[in-house]
């Protein structure tokens, strides 16, 4: 028996996105052209999608590799999306779009430190008046980082980054913490 997905459209979305998998159209399903709804339209078809995607696949990297993909996809106006994932006391870099980034970062440092230690989600409007900022990227301007949580335990956090100051708002703040929550229980 297949759980449900998406509530009362649940055979019409998984019908749709699994036809477009088995047919190896998939690339279709994830086009930005499929956007086309309201910013909050959008943002829930990108969770549905996210869904869709972990649905009873097992492997933690994959899941992390194909949400950091469609996050890549989805939004605008950003130079790096990904993840660190927490081992012993430090964030350890994992599957990401973008430049090439830190490696390792500390529970007590920068924007990606401050949110896992505090495990709380932080928009930093301008990257440069954040104490102790970690500059992976000189492009970026703005920061929102989103811890992952499994009940009260910290697995790692989602960090996006763009070149535009004040990119993010409470908007993307709410969604994307919900594309964390449905997420985290795939990984």
């Amino acid at each position: 028996m297949r759980t449900a997905l998406f509530g009362e459209n649940d055979s019409f979305w998984y019908d749709r996105i699994n036809s477009y998998l088995v047919e190896r159209e998939w690339v279709s399903v994830f086009a930005k052209s499929c956007y086309e709804g309201t910013r909050e339209e959008n943002y829930r078809l990108l969770i549905k999608q996210l869904e869709a995607l972990i649905h009873d696949e097992p492997n933690r990297i994959a899941n992390l590799a194909n949400a950091s993909a469609l996050l890549q996809q989805f939004l605008n106006d950003i130079n790096w999306v990904g993840f660190y994932l927490l081992e012993e006391n430090e964030l350890v870099l994992g599957p990401f779009q973008g430049l090439p980034a830190c490696v390792r970062i500390p529970l007590n440092r920068g924007v990606c430190g401050t949110s896992a230690q505090r495990q709380e989600t932080i928009r930093v409007a301008d990257v440069h008046a954040f104490p102790g900022h970690i500059a992976c990227d000189a492009a970026s301007q703005s920061e929102i980082v989103i811890p992952i949580l499994k009940g009260n335990q910290l697995i790692g956090v989602l960090d996006i980054d763009s070149p535009t100051k004040n990119r993010f708002d409470e908007t993307d703040q709410s969604y994307l913490e919900q594309f964390v929550k449905a997420l985290s229980a795939a990984i």
